[in-house]
């Protein structure tokens, strides 16, 4: 069994930058799931045969909780004023790297990338605020499609499409 931390999800703190800006998400989190929402319509003729009618899906992730971590960092930062200034369409939008990654030959050496997928994502904050733990502002990640398969280098934090080395 392959452990959760080696699927990992880098969101572009940078939101159109020139060059992107990824932060992994996962601290404080205890669990992260990409909710597919397959689009399904299942139907039967009089004759009793099933059909199957596969449109899509509507892919979509709660990160919750999501503390705002300090003044500098990018993403708490730039979370905090789509959510005061109210950001609606695509001031909310960027992108947002998959990447499967293999543990090292031994203890001290890293990992390696086995695969990786950057997609065009819209992040909506849902709320501000929070307990006496910290301020919180959990967010949902919305998936927009323009999926690209590519590498991802662990050092630079960086994504090349396939086919453009």
């Amino acid at each position: 069994m392959i452990e959760r931390k080696y699927l990992a999800h880098y969101l572009d703190s940078s939101f159109g930058a020139v060059s992107a800006t990824y932060v992994r998400l996962g601290k404080n989190l205890e669990e992260y799931n990409e909710e597919l929402n397959p689009d399904v319509e299942v139907s039967k003729n009089i004759l009793g045969e099933q059909s199957v009618k596969h449109s899509g899906y509507e892919v979509q992730a709660d990160v919750d909780p999501y503390y705002f971590e300090s003044y500098e960092d990018t993403l708490s930062t730039k979370l905090m004023e789509l959510a005061n200034e109210r950001a609606t369409g695509d001031k909310c939008k960027t992108t947002m790297v998959d990447v499967l990654l293999k543990p090292g030959e031994t203890e001290d050496a890293a990992p390696t990338s086995v695969w990786a997928y950057r997609e065009d994502v819209y992040v909506i904050p849902n709320s501000v605020g929070g307990d006496t733990s910290g301020i919180q502002i959990p967010f949902t990640v919305y998936k927009a499609g323009n999926r690209v398969k590519g590498t991802w280098d662990i050092t630079k934090k960086t994504f090349t499409p396939a086919g453009s080395l």
